[in-house]
């Protein structure tokens, strides 16, 4: 793909105005730029986040109460369905919030569909890339790490590998929903992996700082259920509920940070890399340039 297909979107309005200025990014921007952009659309966000925060729990905890009457209760029974079902529903629930914070994310930052019916659709009209994306992502989640932990010594450089792979593969999304000219997967990945080239290991500690205040942020949320099995009491299903929504919420809260990033990444790296800061003056004639 290249640059000139790249127009879908474009600097539509003055930088100071928009949550993410349309120009090269400090890293300190990288990391506090996300949440701003979050804040900017917290309404639609909330709302569409929100509902799939809730069906995806409540159909968690019904395949767990489903799996705990065939096993005729039993915890061993009990314990795997919970973890399945979630396992399943979180995955389904990042590629959502994946599609819809993106989509609201470019509307917001380059002038585009901002209510939930454009999200919805742009998650519709990228079905089977993000799909494909977000099953990509959970085989080097999972395969890099069980790869360096065979040896204690090589987990570290597993996860730093890991990070760059993320990295290299960070702006696939923006690329694919930004840019109007309908281009396959394999196309969006190749030209996510040349706009981060010479930053690969720059966007990788980016992920890992974001993942890091995740996990910090995480901590507080505990508190959450823990507090409402205080006031209900610890029954069995109470307490597996209240488990359930937890590590869905950390689920949620991850995914919605890292789709903001990967939106300011990519206005970052197509300024540096395409110049898309700079607005080049049109004659009369049609060409770039002043008037012969």
């Amino acid at each position: 793909m290249s640059p000139a297909a790249a127009d879908g979107f474009g600097p539509a309005v003055p930088p100071d105005a928009e949550p993410v200025p349309i120009r090269p990014l400090h890293f300190r921007e990288l990391l506090d730029l996300p949440f701003a952009l979050i804040q900017s659309r917290i309404r639609a966000l909330a709302g569409l986040i929100g509902a799939g925060w809730l069906i995806a729990a409540v159909l968690s905890f019904a395949l767990t109460a489903l799996g705990a009457v065939v096993t005729h209760g039993s915890d061993t029974g009990t314990l795997w369905s919970s973890i399945v079902s979630v396992a399943v529903f979180a995955w389904l629930l990042r590629w959502y919030i994946r599609g819809v914070t993106v989509s609201i994310g470019l509307g917001q930052v380059f002038g585009g569909p901002l209510a939930w019916r454009g999200a919805v659709a742009g998650l519709g009209a990228n079905f089977g890339p993000l799909l494909l994306d977000r099953l990509i992502y959970s085989v080097l989640g999972v395969g890099v790490p069980v790869l360096g932990s065979l040896l204690v010594i090589t987990l570290p450089p597993a996860l730093a590998w890991l990070a760059r792979l993320r990295a290299a593969r960070l702006v696939a999304m923006p690329a694919l929903v930004a840019e109007s000219v309908p281009v396959p997967y394999r196309t969006a990945v190749a030209r996510a992996k040349m706009l981060a080239g010479g930053a690969e290991w720059r966007l990788a500690g980016l992920w890992l700082a974001l993942r890091a205040l995740v996990w910090v942020l995480a901590v507080p949320l505990l508190g959450i259920p823990l507090f409402f099995s205080d006031v209900t009491g610890t029954r069995r299903w109470t307490v597996t509920a209240l488990i359930i929504g937890w590590v869905l919420l950390i689920v949620t809260l991850a995914e919605a940070v890292e789709s903001a990033a990967a939106v300011v990444a990519y206005v970052d790296r197509r300024c540096r890399r395409e110049a898309l800061d700079i607005a080049i003056p049109v004659s009369d004639n049609g060409f770039a340039g002043v008037r012969r």
